[in-house]
């Protein structure tokens, strides 16, 4: 995966629903992502703090400040299944004290990248919501916090 590159591919899963892949290119201005997609830049980041099983990471994930939203655990083990494919993690098998054996899933060379996209991506983001916010503040200002002038001119 080129470090600086994101892609959209936007297509039908096998159950009919728009299904959204997305491989980040930090300089396309047209570039949007679901919330669930985000979930991936989150497992990157909570791995990247420490090698983790999947029960524990869903657990880091939902007590974290930065989650997206509240996610389940086959959104996160079918994340993890995607990234272990694409090369961004790896996982092992780890024998269960008292119980079956669990996965073990760590950041590879080419996730700690993704990782630095991702967070790259994220902050060009976080400058343009601000200068969102900051637009709007001026337009509050300059009506006086009455912004329902244009639905009484329609």
């Amino acid at each position: 995966m080129d470090k600086s590159k994101i892609e959209v591919d936007e297509s039908k899963n096998e159950n009919g629903n728009e299904k959204e892949d997305v491989n980040l290119n930090k300089n396309d201005p047209e570039l949007s992502l679901s919330l669930e997609r985000l979930i991936q830049a989150e497992l990157l980041l909570l791995l990247g703090q420490k090698p983790s099983h999947g029960y524990e990471l869903i657990q880091r994930l939902n007590d974290s400040e930065f989650k997206s939203a509240e996610v389940d655990a086959a959104t996160v083990y079918r994340n993890l299944r995607r990234m272990d494919k694409e090369g961004l993690i790896k996982s092992q098998w780890e024998a269960g004290e008292s119980g079956p054996g669990r996965r073990l899933y760590q950041l590879t060379t080419r996730g700690e990248e993704s990782l630095m996209v991702w967070a790259e991506f994220i902050i060009q983001q976080k400058t343009k919501l601000e200068n969102f916010l900051e637009a709007y503040r001026q337009l509050e200002c300059k009506t006086g916090g009455d912004n329902s002038h244009d639905a009484k001119n329609s």
